[in-house]
C-alpha cells in the first residue's frame, strides 16, 4: 500500500478530504503523518482527531534547512513514498525538491499557469475572469510551475461573491485531489496527463 505524508499550514480541509477518501477505501493508500510549519494549525488538531500522527516542523525556531532535513529523515525512516502538499504555505528549497524529485504533489486554486502564488482565488476574482479552477501538479524548483496532472474548471457566476467562489474552489479541490492521487499512486505519472508549456 502506498504511503504518503501531508504538509499543511492552516485549517486542513484538503487533508480531511484525503483522509476521508483513505478511510472509505476510495484512495488505496496510507497517511503516515501530517506535518505543519505552524504548531497552531487547525489541520493538526483535525488530523489528531482522526488518529493520524502529527509533526510540527521547526521553521520558526530552526529555519527552512533544518525543517526540510527533519522532513527528509522522517520520510526516509518511514518509507514514505509521496509528499502531498495541502495548503502548505512554505516554498520548498530546490535542494529538497531535487532530493524528492517527481514525488511531491501540490494542489493550487487556479487554472495554472494563470494566477500562481499565494492568492490564486483572490487574484482570479480581482481580475474578473469568467472561469478559474483547480490544478494538481508535481512540484519542481519553480513557483507552481511543475508538470500538471489534472485540472478542473470552476465558473464564476454574476451572483458569486469571493466567499462563494472560495467554497466552489474548495469543493472542486476535495473532489479532484483524491482521484488524481489514486491514479498517480497506482500507475505513476501518465504521460498524457502532462501539459507541455
Amino acid at each position: 500500500m502506498t504511503s504518503f505524508c501531508i504538509l499543511l499550514s492552516g485549517r486542513g480541509s484538503n487533508m480531511e478530504a484525503l483522509a476521508d477518501a483513505v478511510r472509505d477505501g476510495r484512495l488505496d493508500a496510507r497517511i503516515d503523518f501530517v506535518a505543519s510549519d505552524t504548531a497552531d494549525a487547525t489541520g493538526l488538531e483535525r488530523a489528531r482527531e482522526r488518529g493520524i500522527e502529527t509533526v510540527v516542523l521547526p521553521y520558526s525556531s530552526e529555519g527552512k534547512k533544518a525543517s526540510e532535513q527533519r522532513l527528509s529523515r522522517l520520510c526516509s525512516a518511514r518509507g514514505v513514498e509521496w509528499i502531498v502538499l495541502a495548503g502548505f504555505m512554505r516554498i520548498l528549497s530546490s535542494e529538497f525538491v531535487m532530493a524528492h524529485a517527481g514525488r511531491i504533489v501540490n494542489i493550487h486554486p487556479s487554472l495554472l499557469p494563470s494566477f500562481p502564488g499565494r492568492d490564486g482565488i483572490g487574484d482570479a476574482w480581482r481580475w474578473g475572469v469568467a472561469v478559474t479552477g483547480v490544478t494538481i501538479h508535481l512540484v519542481d524548483a519553480g513557483i507552481d510551475s511543475g508538470p500538471i496532472l489534472a485540472q478542473r474548471a470552476v465558473e464564476i457566476l454574476p451572483e458569486d461573491s469571493l466567499e462563494t467562489l472560495e467554497e466552489k474552489i474548495h469543493a472542486a479541490e476535495h473532489a479532484l485531489y483524491w482521484k488524481t492521487l489514486s491514479e498517480l499512486f497506482r500507475t505513476g505519472v501518465p504521460a498524457e496527463r502532462r501539459w507541455r508549456r
